[in-house]
């Protein structure tokens, strides 16, 4: 009945928790700003509160259902291929979610949430790459978009120093891990591809300005 972890992640991760804080505070998100129901739209749009809240909230959403795939699957193949599924189910309940005719956000926040259960030590990098290219160019979707870049490359480094370490065996390498990083970091650059338009338009926001595009 392991299989029955990717349905849960599906599920907590179509929950719009974007759109719902935004009903709390007697607004639609999607009528304002970028309309979209990630994090940097909330942030934008009602403030640091509500988008800390809902930054938490999104991550939890990746988090949880990994951290209880974890639990109960076994440590081996199967295992791990039902914890990247469960990952991967979680992010497209996010991007893809059939309570809002099957839209949703970018999948930034609910993809740290289930790599900070399946491999915490990477998170550190990605945050630090995203860090380092959002200040750099004072644009969040470049930010994200490194991230989501890096996330397979920082993968496969690991898995090769590890190796070379003499931690695990050359054939030993968590092969799903790689192909869910591979396929979370695809996502997160495609659905950034409207904020990609923008960049090569010049159009896109800039932190610091007022205009309103949402990169989350």
């Amino acid at each position: 009945m392991l299989w029955l972890f990717i349905p849960l992640g599906f599920l907590l991760g179509s929950i719009p928790f974007g759109l719902l804080i935004g009903k709390l505070h007697g607004i639609d998100i999607r009528d304002h700003g970028s309309g979209n129901i990630g994090t940097t739209n909330v942030f934008r749009t009602l403030g640091k509160k509500s988008g800390i809240i809902c930054l938490l909230l999104d991550l939890c959403k990746g988090l949880i259902p990994v951290l209880l795939a974890k639990e109960f699957a076994p440590e081996n193949t199967l295992g791990q291929s039902i914890e990247v599924a469960t990952a991967l189910a979680s992010i497209l309940g996010h991007n893809y979610s059939p309570w809002i005719s099957f839209k949703g956000g970018k999948g930034i926040a609910t993809t740290g949430g289930a790599l900070i259960a399946l491999m915490p030590g990477a998170v550190v990098l990605l945050v630090l790459i995203f860090g380092i290219f959002t200040y750099a160019t004072k644009y969040v979707s470049v930010g994200s978009i490194a991230t989501g870049v890096a996330l397979p490359i920082i993968t496969a480094l690991g898995s090769y120093y590890h190796i070379q370490a003499g931690d695990i065996p050359a054939d030993g390498w968590n092969k799903p891990l790689f192909f869910f990083s591979l396929i979370a970091g695809t996502l997160a650059v495609w659905k950034h591809r409207t904020n990609i338009t923008r960049l090569r338009a010049g159009t896109e926001h800039r932190i610091g300005t007022k205009k309103k595009e949402d990169a989350s």
